[in-house]
């Protein structure tokens, strides 16, 4: 018991995470990292104080849960290194909505748009490329009526979503963020684009009438092919950017982005597509090259909601839509904590397992604790597939420097 405890507290110090803190969000981070199990889990966490360790009141957690992540988040950065989602000098930050339905009456649930009944919260998550997974930095609670392209929301979000980063990305163009088409607003894309603020952004857009009108007459020689992320020719897709009218009334440095390609089968057509084909737009402001295929890359975001879900926000079990709050917040830390052990302790195709996968291939070995001497040793099968990650795991995590 004694070397669990030192090895919690050891955890803490590495994070940099205050120890108050560490005693509070710790064992409920964990146990929802474990099983996704509801906050009521809470009282079985403080009558097993033996195993988890001494857990606060219901209200220190409440006022703690949302405190110190940023500070966290800049130290594991700083030792993940090249595995940092920075590690290029950029943060791609991803804003979508999220459903969450909710079986019986709640506050703040309504009727969605997909005619259930729930919550429709709008989230951000950080990017950490093909290599890695990605983890929440803001979640705003909204009733399930509430729009996808609601331009406000948006905006509260992209204001909640910096604070959560290191200081140096908290504005500027090293900080693109993403969005589908229910980002596409003139509000929100002026506020992005506001003078002093200068964030960089790909946002989806619709297919108006004079968009498309403005695609009819681009030439042929003007259609250059998309790419895939290895860097293939996408095959049947070609892009070209459009000029003119079309972007009259637009931020200035804004540009406008067409995808032309055959959708695949069974899709529906809408009236103005035409010769078989889709077409696609998004707004960017950001002159780089294969700005299509980062713009396409967004749909990361989908994966980042599944393993939200797969992790406690696949409902919202409580009542008052403040005690949600408190339950979406220790979502977002067990993402967090979820992010964070593959960026810091595995490699390869493992930094990329969601959280059922990682929970049934490490977190359910089986083991043995033995205590010899002065010495507690864990005892992992070695017919277990997944022995040599485990192991490796608790290598590159010992190897760890401690905070200055």
């Amino acid at each position: 018991m004694r070397a669990g405890l030192q090895g919690r507290q050891l955890e803490g110090e590495l994070l940099g995470l205050p120890g108050g803190l560490l005693r509070v969000l710790y064992p409920g981070m964990v146990w929802m990292t474990f099983t996704s199990a509801p906050l009521a889990i809470v009282g079985v966490l403080r009558a097993e104080s033996g195993v988890f360790g001494p857990m606060a009141s219901d209200p220190t957690v409440s006022r703690l849960v949302g405190k110190a992540r940023a500070d966290v988040r800049e130290r594991i950065w700083q030792l993940a290194g090249q595995a940092a989602p920075d590690a290029d000098g950029n943060v791609t930050v991803d804003i979508d909505e999220v459903l969450v339905i909710a079986h019986s009456d709640k506050e703040a649930a309504a009727a969605t748009w997909k005619t259930a009944y729930g919550h429709h919260p709008l989230m951000a998550f950080v990017d950490h490329g093909a290599d890695g997974s990605g983890k929440p930095v803001a979640d705003l609670l909204r009733p399930g009526n509430a729009g996808s392209n609601t331009a406000a929301d948006h905006i509260t979000t992209a204001q909640l979503a910096p604070a959560q980063l290191p200081k140096k990305h908290r504005r500027g163009g090293h900080t693109p963020a993403r969005t589908d088409s229910g980002g596409g607003t003139h509000r929100f894309v002026n506020w992005l684009a506001a003078r002093g603020r200068w964030l960089s952004y790909s946002v989806g857009t619709t297919i108006t009438g004079a968009v498309h009108q403005a695609v009819l007459p681009v030439p042929a020689s003007a259609w250059t092919p998309a790419v895939e992320p290895g860097g293939q020719v996408r095959n049947g897709a070609r892009v070209p950017e459009l000029a003119g009218d079309v972007l009259r009334g637009r931020p200035a440095g804004m540009r406008l982005i067409v995808c032309k390609e055959r959708p695949h089968p069974g899709v529906q057509f809408r009236f103005t597509d035409a010769d078989g084909v889709r077409l696609t737009c998004f707004a960017t402001n950001t002159p780089i090259a294969q700005l299509e295929l980062r713009h396409r890359r967004r749909a990361r975001a989908e994966d980042r909601i599944r393993a939200a879900r797969a992790t406690g926000l696949c409902n919202l079990p409580l009542h008052d839509a403040a005690q949600n709050r408190v339950r979406s917040e220790v979502v977002q830390l067990t993402l967090d904590l979820s992010a964070w052990m593959p960026m810091l302790a595995l490699t390869g195709d493992a930094r990329r397992w969601e959280p059922k996968r990682t929970r049934l291939r490490l977190f359910s070995a089986a083991a043995q604790l033995v205590t010899t001497g002065r010495h507690c040793c864990l005892r992992l099968a070695r017919h277990w597939p997944w022995t040599d990650e485990t192991t490796t795991a608790f290598e590159r995590l010992q190897a760890l420097p401690n905070p200055d």
